[in-house]
C-alpha cells in the first residue's frame, strides 16, 4: 500500500472542484502525498492509503455518480481511513435550521461507510454555469426572492482548517 491519499468529488458546476482542491494542497502542505480526481475517473481504492470523498448537493443529495462510487468501493472504504465532505448553497443560509439540516444529507454515506470526518461547506453560485434551465430558473427566482445570493460563498479558512484536521486521522 503506499502513502498517497486520494480526494475524490462529484461536481456540476465546478465549486466542489475548487473544495477539492484546496483539500488536496492542504494535505500535501500537511506532508501527504495527494491525487484530487474525479469520482469518475477512479476504478480502484487498492493504492490508496486513505480517501476523502466529497459531492456537491443536489436535491438534498449527493449526486448519484457519488453514491455510485460509495456504493461500489464500500468494502475497500470500510478498511481504509475514510472522511466525506459536501458542498451545498444552503449553508449560505442564516437560519441555522437549514444548517442543522444539512448533516443529515450525509446519512446515505454514513449507512454505507462511516467518516472518520465530515465536512459541511457552502458553494459558489454562478447561475449560467447551471446545466438545467428548469434549476437555472428556479435559482435565479431564489436570487430574486433574496433565499441566495450569487457567487463565491466558499469558506477557504474553513475548508484548510477541516483538511488541516484530518490529516492526522487519514494516517492511521
Amino acid at each position: 500500500m503506499s502513502n498517497v491519499i486520494l480526494v475524490a468529488y462529484a461536481s456540476r458546476t465546478g465549486s466542489t472542484i475548487g473544495v477539492a482542491e484546496a483539500i488536496g494542497k492542504t494535505l500535501v502542505e500537511s506532508g501527504a502525498q495527494v491525487e484530487v480526481r474525479p469520482m469518475k475517473e477512479v476504478m480502484d481504492l487498492t493504492p490508496y492509503r486513505a480517501v476523502v470523498a466529497g459531492s456537491a448537493i443536489q436535491g438534498k443529495r449527493w449526486l448519484p455518480e457519488a453514491i455510485q462510487f460509495i456504493q461500489s468501493h464500500q468494502a475497500v472504504l470500510a478498511q481504509k481511513p475514510f472522511a466525506a465532505f459536501l458542498v451545498c448553497m444552503t449553508l449560505t443560509i442564516a437560519n441555522q435550521k437549514y444548517r442543522e439540516e444539512v448533516t443529515n444529507w450525509l446519512e446515505p454515506v454514513r449507512q454505507l461507510v462511516e467518516p472518520v470526518s465530515e465536512g459541511f461547506f457552502a458553494g459558489a453560485l454562478d447561475i449560467s454555469k447551471v446545466p438545467s434551465f428548469g434549476d437555472r430558473l428556479k435559482f435565479r427566482l431564489s436570487v430574486a426572492l433574496g433565499v441566495w445570493e450569487e457567487g463565491d460563498h466558499r469558506d477557504w479558512d474553513a475548508i484548510r482548517s477541516w483538511a488541516g484536521s484530518i490529516y492526522p486521522m487519514l494516517l492511521q
